[in-house]
């Protein structure tokens, strides 16, 4: 494919990185931009769907260039995969190069510039005749040229009663997923503060910590569920996507919060926290900052602006140090402990913390690379009609670590701490022995 070859490969180092688009109504503004190909969004269409676009204010170097070179175009990841095979092997296709991405065999041309009217504006809709999912192009094919234009876009798919869906076909059930696992999250807040009341005498500060946790949760899956719901309806969400971010923010701080302080034994092994684990909390919590102002960024803009890929790409390497800053607590209390059962004479004791926190780890652990990794692979790998099967399933790997871990670190009367017979005692030093000999 030569000259349209790379415009369509940028196009799909894009794609590898675009979360499944909202696809609400939007409004962008394009400002001197001489991008050759810029991606304006994705969405998975039904045989009923349709793209209107909006332009006004349209300016391009009209006297150095034909309106021809500056048009929409829709390419399906079909066409995307196709192009890109094509472009690695040019030796078996003895057809012309094209020169612009518009001319592509493998694009779905919409207008281009000849099509303005003379106050340089547009409008118009598109059916769309094979469903798929397609990504939005604008497409500049001459070099240097700065283009600026108001863009307005709705890609939505018609409904049998002729009302409109603005969400992807792929993200239809995702409300209703979010709104049955913000009842089960509500449902184990009201649990947990029974449990808490009922141990009172032996519930710490963490437990308190940990009920903030879970209503953080439940609410922030409540309002993800309601910004879906009125963006699938309207095409906007009426500021739920303010109280989503907010809560999606607590909810982040305070998860990585909670693992590190079970992982430093803070209120079950000590009271207080150690200088190098309140160095950590001090680190997760800015970066979690952070993450949560790229997050809004990339939720709120799109892949269109400049920067769009970058703040991926933060958004990328603050959550993976986020991810590895939590697991540094756990190793240090688990060594903590492998170094104490030497001296400390409860051993039964120290082998039951030292356990749990075995456990806790790999659970950590777990979590942290299915939710990070292999939902990743789902959303690439799932047909756009099955996008919602990634949301499902970290959902439900995740609702499974907040009972593991809440399970674990309940608070309860008779635990492996405070209450250890002399025949545990015995069988327990015994096994420190054995285990201190495969060390």
């Amino acid at each position: 494919m030569g000259g349209s070859a790379t415009p369509l490969v940028v196009f799909a180092l894009l794609v590898a990185l675009i979360s499944p688009s909202l696809a609400e109504i939007k409004a962008l503004k394009v400002t001197s931009d001489s991008r050759p190909l810029i991606l304006l969004e994705e969405f998975g269409f039904t045989p009923s769907g349709s793209v209107s676009i909006g332009l006004s204010a349209v300016s391009f170097p009209s006297s150095a260039a034909s309106p021809e070179l500056f048009g929409f175009f829709l390419l399906s990841d079909a066409g995307l995969l196709q192009s890109i095979h094509d472009s690695e092997q040019p030796h078996q296709n003895p057809a012309p190069v094209p020169s612009c991405a518009l001319q592509s065999p493998y694009v779905r041309p919409l207008f281009t510039f000849s099509r303005l009217s003379r106050a340089h504006s547009f409008n118009g809709t598109f059916p769309i005749t094979h469903p798929d999912e397609y990504g939005l192009c604008f497409a500049n094919c001459v070099p240097g040229a700065a283009v600026s234009m108001s863009v307005h876009t709705e890609m939505y798919n018609t409904r049998s009663d002729g009302n409109r869906d603005y969400l992807s076909v792929g993200q239809s059930a995702v409300p209703s997923l979010y709104t049955f696992f913000a009842a089960a999250y509500f449902a184990a807040v009201a649990a947990w503060i029974y449990i808490c009341f009922r141990y009172r005498l032996d519930a710490h500060r963490i437990h308190l910590l940990m009920a903030g946790l879970l209503l953080a949760k439940a609410l922030d899956l409540l309002f993800a569920a309601a910004d879906l719901h009125y963006t699938r309806a309207t095409g906007t969400p009426h500021g739920w996507d303010v109280a989503f971010y907010v809560f999606k923010f607590v909810k982040g701080v305070l998860l990585f919060t909670v693992i590190v302080l079970i992982g430093t034994g803070w209120s079950f092994l000590k009271p207080f926290l150690q200088e190098r684990e309140k160095k950590v909390l001090m680190i997760v919590i800015p970066l979690q900052v952070l993450a949560n102002i790229a997050s809004a960024v990339i939720g709120e803009t799109g892949p269109f602006i400049k920067g769009w890929v970058t703040w991926n790409q933060v958004f990328l390497l603050i959550d993976i140090a986020c991810c590895c800053a939590v697991i540094f607590p756990i190793v240090w209390s688990i060594r903590t402990l492998k170094e104490t059962s030497k001296t400390d004479g409860k051993a039964a004791r120290t082998l039951a913390k030292l356990g749990l926190f075995r456990q806790f780890y790999m659970a950590v652990i777990g979590y942290l690379y299915f939710t990070r990794i292999v939902v990743y692979a789902l959303k690439t790998i799932a047909s756009y009609k099955y996008r919602w099967v990634s949301v499902a399933a970290e959902e439900i790997v995740t609702f499974a670590f907040y009972v593991f871990m809440f399970y674990m670190f309940r608070p309860k009367e008779r635990n492996e701490y405070f209450a250890i017979d002399d025949e545990e005692e015995q069988a327990s030093e015994a096994a420190l022995r054995e285990e201190e000999f495969e060390l």
